[in-house]
């Protein structure tokens, strides 16, 4: 067992403050913290109808504000009344495909928002540090196939992933800041695409397949060779907490990625995975978007060398794995009535059990 992991959070004289807790990452990292005895405090627009957090029941569970993290007050208030020791803002506008319709708000949020968290933790003495996640999209990207490392360009394309550099420059001032005039350590974490059960957003692949399967017609996709570093949400948010632990220890990076191992499958081949794993869908149809082809990058891929080096951190599912335990996630709660709750818990126990081990052969 992966008696570890939190231990050191645990200690802390203050919760961990989770922005965008009632998102599909956020709903999952609240479970994690949970099972791992770390008090946590939650900071997020209301929960969406049929999101993994409205199915499980989660309000009222923690402590928590429905607020905008544009709201600066809301956020002030919210920090001095909980005293959290660190935070993990996973708050955002996350779609793509989303950001092209309303730009002007993705900046907002995304940057902005970030540089609100980030002043208003700078300014309560009780915050000794704040993980911000962003994304492997930040990454300048010729679609060449290229494995990024923490080092590389980055630049954004869409209104998404641009918005996302920005948010990377507001982290590299207030990591400026922390060293001249003192703060909270800061850390960027860029994940690939995250997958699992109880994310229902519109526009991610695996949403809208499961979508077309509980339809039980042709499931749908676009850009079928495209990949992604597809990994299960478990495996990101372990790593999330090994780099909040670390640098509360006195570890110094500045940003880390989180990806799987072996090479990235395309949209196409995970379509075929959720074919097989829930055996009811006829076939797949390749859909012509309102989106020219390069509205999304194709070919995207990281390396997670320096995670594991720092952290010890490795992903617990293979690509593959991933896709069908989210499968198996929704046959479980859709088609056998199972507590999504429970379906969590169980995925969390099984990584805290089988540190190094593969769940699926």
């Amino acid at each position: 067992m992966d008696l570890t992991l939190g231990t050191q959070l645990r200690g802390l004289p203050g919760p961990i403050m989770v922005t965008g807790h009632t998102g599909f990452k956020g709903t999952w990292l609240t479970f994690l913290l949970e099972r791992l005895g770390v008090p946590v405090v939650g900071f997020s627009l209301p929960p969406e109808k049929d999101s993994l957090f409205d199915r499980a029941k989660r309000t009222g569970a923690i402590s928590e504000a429905f607020q905008d993290i544009r709201n600066v007050e809301a956020l002030t208030n919210f920090m001095k009344k909980h005293q959290p020791s660190a935070l993990i803002h996973l708050a955002a506008q996350p779609l793509v495909l989303e950001s092209y319709k309303t730009p002007r708000d993705t900046f907002e949020t995304n940057v902005m928002g970030t540089v609100n968290v980030l002043e208003v933790a700078f300014r309560i003495d009780s915050v000794r540090a704040v993980v911000v996640t962003t994304t492997d999209k930040v990454y300048r990207n010729d679609n060449s196939g290229r494995v990024f490392i923490e080092t590389d360009s980055l630049a954004g394309k869409d209104p998404y992933s641009a918005s996302k550099v920005g948010t990377e420059a507001a982290i590299s001032a207030w990591q400026q800041i922390a060293k001249i005039s003192g703060g909270p350590k800061v850390v960027s974490v860029r994940a690939g695409n995250v997958i699992g059960g109880g994310d229902w957003a519109r526009d991610r692949l695996l949403p809208d397949l499961v979508r077309g399967l509980i339809e039980g017609g042709p499931i749908q996709i676009r850009n079928p060779e495209s990949t992604r570093p597809w990994q299960h949400v478990l495996d990101p948010l372990r790593g999330y907490l090994m780099a909040l632990e670390a640098i509360l220890e006195g570890a110094e990076f500045e940003s880390l990625n989180f990806g799987p191992d072996l090479d990235n499958l395309t949209v196409q081949q995970v379509a075929e995975i959720c074919l097989q794993t829930w055996a009811r869908a006829s076939k797949i149809e390749v859909l012509d978007h309102s989106l020219p082809r390069n509205a999304e990058a194709l070919l995207l891929s990281l390396n997670s060398q320096q995670a594991r080096i720092a952290l010890g951190w490795v992903p617990r599912w293979t690509q593959k794995e991933a896709v069908v335990s989210t499968i198996q996630w929704w046959d479980e709660v859709l088609n056998h009535e199972k507590d999504p709750e429970i379906s969590c818990y169980n995925s969390i126990e099984f990584v805290l059990n089988n540190p190094t081990s593969h769940r699926f052969n």
